[in-house]
């Protein structure tokens, strides 16, 4: 166990220290279930298992961690299958970090590791905040199922001339808030509607709003009185709900984590609903080296022509 996450750590020596970055990804790197990230001077180790097995050993991990990154003052450990609502959400093992803020293209995050069993930031939509920060300026942006608002927070910084950010939970999207003040954007500039992505969306509809930039970066499955969202078996199903609200030469930005969809499949799904003149399919964006490091492990379905099972595609729109 000790090579293998000195092995990993080795290869990704040379991220700055204030940013967010996989350490190890044992799904690829030889210890299934085991995910290992920091966030600046802060690492988590996350047990994926259901045995909590490195939940139980997850101090020795950290005499590892320590021992190659002696400058980590804190260290949280995460069992996610965890009954207990406080192992799921961490367990500190060295230090505690109550307000963490990390650094990417140059953008600022609040972080808070603890809110949720995820870490609060996704770092496999590195490339996808990049392109964000690079081709928003002048544009309306909304971000469906926004989380803590990093992807608007990242078109805010390429000076988007407003971002929307919707999410059910007002408590996720308050981060939004903290990293829009750690980056000096004007508070105008930001809006954040509380509330489900269906009642929301019918909502902007009636009153005429458009949005040159729509993000769809659903959870795999959630399910409602409102509606479904289901990755696996209907994955594009949300894409013709947010179209009325896509200006003439706009965008949607598709997301779609679903482990077990193929590329192949993911790909046939958007091209049946693409027209080829009123929804065309435009770029990839791909996932960062330090998520895709050996490739995805051999038990899930291919993602190619995509480099990972996260696959993110940008669609064009036009109106008649």
């Amino acid at each position: 166990m000790r090579s293998l996450i000195y092995d990993a750590l080795e290869k990704r020596k040379n991220f700055p220290d204030n940013a967010m970055v996989r350490l190890f990804n044992g799904f690829s790197e030889g210890l299934p279930k085991l995910v290992i990230e920091r966030f600046g001077e802060t690492v988590v180790i996350a047990d994926h298992s259901g045995d909590g097995i490195y939940f139980e050993i997850a101090r020795t991990i950290a005499e590892h961690i320590e021992r190659f990154l002696p400058e980590v003052k804190n260290i949280l450990v995460k069992w996610r299958n965890s009954k207990r609502f406080r192992e799921r959400n961490g367990v500190w093992l060295r230090g505690e970090a109550q307000e963490i803020t990390i650094s990417e293209h140059g953008v600022k995050y609040a972080v808070d590791l603890t809110l949720n069993q995820d870490n609060s930031f996704y770092g496999d939509t590195r490339n996808l905040r990049k392109y964000l920060l690079e081709n928003s300026a002048g544009k309306r942006v909304l971000n469906t199922f926004a989380y803590t608002g990093s992807l608007g927070i990242a078109a805010l910084a390429g000076n988007a001339e407003m971002v929307t950010q919707t999410d059910l939970s007002g408590k996720f999207l308050s981060l939004a808030v903290k990293s829009l003040e750690l980056n000096g954007i004007a508070g105008e500039k930001m809006e954040c509607v509380e509330g489900n992505f269906f009642p929301v969306i019918a909502g902007f509809k009636k009153a005429g709003r458009v949005f040159d930039t729509v993000i769809l970066d659903p959870p795999f499955f959630s399910q409602s009185s409102r509606g479904v969202v289901d990755l696996l078996n209907a994955p594009v199903a949300l894409v013709n709900k947010v179209r009325p609200v896509v200006a003439d030469g706009g965008e949607i930005i598709l997301v779609n984590n679903a482990l077990y969809l193929s590329g192949k499949d993911f790909l046939a799904a958007v091209d049946a609903v693409c027209d080829g003149v009123y929804l065309r399919r435009g770029e990839f964006i791909s996932i960062p080296e330090d998520f895709t490091v050996n490739g995805i492990s051999g038990v899930v379905a291919d993602p190619s022509p995509f480099n990972h099972s996260t696959k993110i595609v940008i669609l064009k729109v036009a109106k008649k």
